[in-house]
């Protein structure tokens, strides 16, 4: 029956919802207020909302009362097993597409900035671990619940599993549930804090900003065509990232860190990238192309649902809860990247379109960098090498400062 497609938890279901809510958040993004719109960020919001709606509906439906910690499987219509991969699968096939496209130019980039804006992400981790462990002297809170809240601060879901595996050692002790508790009621508004973040650096004359880096100049295609066999290399870049982000890096602590299946990906698609379009092997016209375009755009959009429809049924039923976590997770946030980012913008005469896509990659958040490119105009590569020029970096940073507030507490 149609109607089992609501309240099934079946492929087709879950492929339903996933539609529905990129479709209704990519109409949402179009509208502006102001000049001003959140773009394909909207597929997150709807998700959220859309799981929250259905799991009301469960509850309705079955005229039950439910205790609150069983209430997050109330309504639960959908098969979380395949959202998380396709969150997962989403996000890999983003940083990928990220990287091919900035790839040709990431180097050159050091010689432009890119050294002071690593500094600049390494003070903004260390700010973000700063802030976190204040927050849970002054406000008598656990740190190992913190650094689930940290990592939903900072949108890092490598970050989260790697303190999930730490907490398990007995040694340590804690809840891996509220820790994933802390993540979820975090990550929501810590998407809007980043884009908001930007909006407040953001200058009035935005017509102004220069769209390219000084002294750039436009790249000739070169090498033949590879548009016929695209996804050849695509899928060769996905295997060789996924592999790398599985090797363990010794940092002296009770488990290695690793870059994970967002790192390993995005480091392989930038090095291929550089050193395709340098050896001939294929030119701008493949890296930058519209297949490339349309794989980060799709990746980020199936992210963005799979997020929203994961975290929804539960939201409102936490937030009753830990609705402390919330504001403490706004301000891990926020208060980093507005005195980072503003030193960079202020002092240090930042492009906008960079420091856009700087505060993105600087808290691993692809929604910053798909609002960024939203806002920048047709052609504009600069959010893309800002996020770029920083992610490699802080993911490595946030996935081990997230082990270490867990061995700290």
């Amino acid at each position: 029956m149609i109607a089992d497609l609501f309240t099934g938890s079946g492929v087709a279901s879950t492929v339903l919802m996933l539609a529905i809510s990129i479709f209704a958040g990519l109409l949402l993004g179009k509208i502006k207020v102001k000049g001003v719109t959140l773009g394909i960020t909207w597929v997150l919001f709807v998700g959220i909302a859309l799981s929250a709606l259905m799991s009301l509906y469960g509850v309705d439906f079955n005229n039950q009362t439910i205790p609150l910690e069983a209430k997050k499987y109330a309504g639960d219509h959908m098969n979380h097993h395949m959202l998380h991969f396709i969150k997962e699968f989403g996000l890999i096939l983003f940083v990928t597409g990220v990287g091919l496209q900035v790839g040709p130019g990431f180097f050159k980039s050091f010689k432009k900035g890119g050294l002071s804006m690593n500094i600049m992400a390494l003070v903004n981790v260390a700010l973000g671990v700063a802030i976190t462990v204040l927050i849970a002297k002054l406000a008598n809170q656990g740190l190992t619940d913190m650094a689930g809240v940290y990592t939903g601060a900072i949108t890092n879901t490598p970050g989260l599993s790697a303190a999930q595996a730490a907490i398990e050692d007995p040694r340590i002790g804690g809840d891996p549930n509220k820790l994933a508790t802390g993540y979820a009621l975090a990550y929501p508004l810590a998407v809007v804090g980043m884009i908001v973040t930007c909006l407040i650096l953001r200058p009035k004359n935005i017509a102004a900003e220069p769209t390219v880096a000084e002294g750039d100049t436009a790249v000739t295609a070169t090498g033949k065509k590879k548009g016929g066999i695209l996804l050849i290399p695509i899928f060769v870049i996905i295997a060789l990232g996924i592999v790398l982000g599985q090797i363990p890096i010794p940092v002296g602590l009770k488990a290695p860190v690793k870059l994970g299946l967002a790192g390993g990906p995005l480091v392989v698609a930038l090095v291929v990238g550089w050193l395709g379009v340098k050896k001939g092997w294929f030119g701008t016209d493949f890296t930058d192309g519209q297949g490339v375009h349309m794989l980060r755009e799709a990746g980020i959009a199936l992210f963005l649902a799979a997020v929203g429809l994961g975290a929804g049924a539960d939201f409102v039923a936490n937030v009753s809860v830990h609705y402390m976590w919330v504001v403490y997770g706004i301000i891990i946030t926020m208060v980093p990247p507005l005195l980072v980012a503003g030193f960079g913008r202020f002092v240090l005469k930042m492009n906008w379109y960079t420091l856009a896509g700087f505060i993105g990659g600087s808290h691993t958040d692809p929604p910053t960098l798909a609002f960024a490119n939203t806002v920048a105009p047709e052609g504009c590569k600069l959010p893309n090498t800002g996020y770029a020029t920083v992610y490699p970096l802080t993911m490595f940073l946030r996935i081990f400062t997230a082990q270490l507030l867990v061995l700290m507490a």
